[in-house]
């Protein structure tokens, strides 16, 4: 006998065939979608309830009994039509997700019992689950077997059947693990908020001691998307019968969608076959039957509950259509999001390589911009201020250029011409723009931070790694004995672990004030031969090396500045443009054997550049200039005293006085001339120093030189790259290629979602 039907005015076709498609489409695991959940245990008699509601034979072999979620869809349609499929798991691996999306059923205008059980048997084999003791691998799955009922005089229901809760195992078919995953299946389905839970329970037990119960309290706290579902009220002890019809009533344990009661049929009835009509035999049961005869029409019977059921789900879908829509549209951009965020596709050897090239023209890009100091190019250069790399280089060149004017002299010549230094605060520091990016400046000349127990200034960490530690000193001559104690630093900037053994860190010792006369008269006196009036050329040169020794060191700390800026913003570009931190560090990881050998390069030029200096030798008319002036400001120095003004000519002096003024002794003439050459050919030396070091170590092999370090992620240089190499840099790990794959088939079928829905 056909189940009764609802009135054509009960449902909205398009609202809930809509949400049909979203099911069929797998997106229940991203947006919650209205349903019917039928739940219960597995002697509640939930299996008979969902036949009555269905019509469809469910089998009584307890080995097919329901392993599996169950959606059951009816639907009005021209013609008769039953199809049967699967929506696999969306944790299923592409080949058994492909393999049960191939297998369906369609086609089907009826099904009877032996028919149903066929089915079944296929749906488990595809599925792969079974009893353990035929040596299946598993005995449920959280794949959802599709049942479709359409035809004309059908009326739209879509209900949800989960594996019924049980707790004791039976040997060789179910586990301990078997309860756990049978429990967390339907909590799953029962946490979905547009769910309404149908707690089948039968009414011949004691209502407070049902574990669904107290399941659907943890999802439903409020009870307001609960629907108990009472059974075999045939089984009711006498004199219990009140406690189940106030359930019915709702004058005890209440919940919004109350109570219903059906009768399901008995073992006698079942043998039966097609002589046994349900509907009628229960209709008698509860007219018959005094106790229950009074219980609201609408309360009793499975033909009610299936009326009752449209009803909800109709309400339901309804009211959260628009929340559905929001839902897939907001779920869908953070998918896409997340699917942007892995980058393109990377499993093949082209895909890696376009991938990597892709990466090398942006970072050259960007890089070209930074070193003509256009900012303005691109927003980064704002968001991340250690970009600015050629501000940092060349702020660093001119800290260099005084320090090896104010740091670099062994002693300070008797008169020092050169402006005193102004301390400078944090804020009009060359550097201090840089200060909160992945560098911070240390220049003892800024405020005062901690100290740190190497002796540096302002300490600072890497991101990732601690400071540089210092290396063993650098052989030096001595010292006079007037240089202060107190060590001054040579760097400004430090960088990760793996530059350690490379860069230097070594501090030097202030320039002495005083005595600098004294000191080249001992000099002079312990090397003078038999010279009138002059003295030999390795005085000179054995002096100059002793007044420029600090200059290495200076110019050590200074290379290894650069190093430490140019190898953070590669660094630090490289993790802006590629925001996968696993291609990232495996380009570093190959780009760090070309770095290195730039870096090196750059530090053995510094050592070049040195040695070449600690020889005496300019064709600079500068030099001239400069002793000139010398000897003229010691003239004028001598003879100011003697100077008065004839109000004619002006200051004028005798002649005579002049003889006397200017009067020296042979070594006092020679230790003033050793002092005036010293002094002139430092101020040439110094400059040209200074610019050989900034030009050839730091710009030519850091900067902008053919094959500088900024320069080395480049197209060629990924064109060059082996199939190992690409595949180890670019290509993708077994975690990252499942999350590819699942976000790639959410996208799709969020879009499709999304497109069903604008249509309604």
């Amino acid at each position: 006998m056909a189940v009764p039907q609802a009135s054509d005015g009960l449902g909205d076709p398009r609202l809930l065939e809509t949400i049909d498609k979203l099911v069929e489409l797998n997106i229940g695991d991203s947006v919650a979608l209205p349903q019917l959940l039928v739940v219960g245990d597995q002697s509640s008699g939930k299996s008979s309830v969902l036949e009555g509601l269905t019509s469809l034979p469910f089998p009584r072999d307890s080995a097919l009994c329901t392993r599996f979620a169950t959606q059951i869809t009816f639907r009005r349609a021209p013609t008769s039509n039953i199809s049967v499929s699967i929506i696999p798991d969306k944790n299923a691996s592409n080949e058994n997700a492909t393999r049960m999306k191939a297998w369906k059923r369609d086609g089907l205008t009826s099904l009877d019992r032996a028919n149903f059980s066929g089915i079944l048997e296929e749906v488990h084999k595809v599925m792969g689950i079974g009893d353990l003791s035929t040596g299946a691998k598993k005995s449920f799955s959280d794949d959802v077997l599709r049942i479709e009922v359409a035809g004309p005089a059908e009326q739209h229901l879509s209900v949800v059947d989960v594996p019924g809760i049980f707790r004791k195992i039976t040997e060789g078919v179910t586990t301990q693990l078997d309860i756990a995953n049978v429990r967390a299946m339907a909590e799953r389905y029962m946490d979905n908020p547009r769910s309404v839970i149908l707690a089948v329970i039968p009414a011949n037990v004691d209502i407070a001691t049902q574990e669904i119960l107290e399941m659907a309290k943890v999802y439903d706290k409020e009870g307001q998307r609960t629907l108990g579902v009472l059974t075999k009220p045939d089984l009711v002890d006498k004199g219990a019968e009140d406690n189940v019809v106030n359930l019915v009533r709702g004058t005890s344990h209440k919940m919004k969608l109350g109570w219903c009661i059906v009768k399901n049929p008995g073992q006698q009835d079942l043998k039966r076959g097609e002589d046994f009509d349900r509907h009628a035999a229960e209709e008698a049961f509860f007219k018959n039957e005094a106790i229950w005869s009074n219980l609201d029409r609408t309360r009793v019977g499975v033909a009610s509950l299936r009326l009752r059921l449209i009803d909800l789900l109709t309400d339901i879908v309804r009211k959260e259509f628009n929340n559905v829509r929001a839902d897939v549209i907001g779920n869908l951009k953070a998918s896409e999001k997340k699917l942007k965020a892995l980058g393109p596709c990377r499993e093949t050897k082209d895909q890696q390589q376009k991938y990597l090239l892709d990466l090398a023209t942006k970072f050259q890009v960007i890089t070209t911009q930074a070193l003509e100091a256009n900012y303005g190019y691109d927003d980064i250069f704002d968001l991340k201020p250690a970009l600015r790399i050629a501000t940092a280089v060349v702020n660093r060149h001119d800290t260099f250029s005084d320090d090896v004017w104010h740091k670099g002299l062994t002693m300070e010549f008797k008169r020092q011409t050169a402006p005193k230094r102004v301390a400078e605060s944090a804020e009009s520091y060359p550097f201090a723009q840089f200060a909160t990016s992945s560098l911070k400046s240390t220049n003892p000349i800024q405020k005062k931070g901690k100290t740190t127990t190497s002796g540096f200034g302002t300490s600072w960490h890497s991101p990732c790694v601690p400071p540089l530690s210092p290396i063993p000193p650098l052989s030096t001559p001595s010292e006079p004995p007037e240089v202060e104690s107190k060590m001054l630093d040579t760097r400004y900037y430090f960088t990760s672990d793996d530059l350690d053994d490379m860069l230097y860190n070594e501090q030097v010792a202030p320039s002495t004030n005083k005595g600098i006369m004294e000191w080249i008269e001992k000099e002079y006196k312990g090397s003078r031969g038999f010279e009138i009036g002059t003295f030999g050329a390795s005085l000179l040169h054995g002096m100059w090396k002793k007044q420029s020794v600090k200059w290495e060191r200076l110019a050590l700390g200074y290379i290894s500045d650069c190093v430490a800026l140019v190898h953070n913003y590669i660094c630090g570009l490289l993790e802006e443009i590629c925001e996968d931190s696993r291609p990232r560090s495996g380009l570093l990881s190959v780009l760090m054997d070309k770095l290195n050998e730039r870096y090196k390069c750059a530090i053995d030029q510094t050592h070049f550049v040195f040695q070449v200096e600690r020889n005496v030798l300019t064709t600079n008319h500068y030099f001239t200039d400069n002793l000139e002036k010398c000897k003229l400001h010691h003239t004028e120095e001598m003879i100011k005293d003697k100077t008065f003004d004839d109000e004619e000519h002006g200051y004028v002096v005798k002649v005579s006085d002049l003889h006397r003024a200017t009067n020296m002794s042979n070594n006092e003439s020679t230790i003033q001339l050793l002092h005036d050459i010293l002094e002139s050919y430092y101020k040439v030396a110094r400059k040209r120093f200074v610019d050989n070091i900034c030009m050839q170590a730091a710009d030519y092999h850091l900067m902008r030189g053919p094959d500088a370090a900024v320069k080395v992620f480049s197209p060629s240089f990924v064109s060059g790259l082996t199939p190992e190499q690409l595949d180890r840099i670019a290509g993708e790990d077994a975690l990252t290629r499942r999350t590819r794959a699942e976000l790639t088939r959410q996208v799709e079928n969020l879009k499709k979602a999304k497109k069903l829905l604008v249509m309604v």
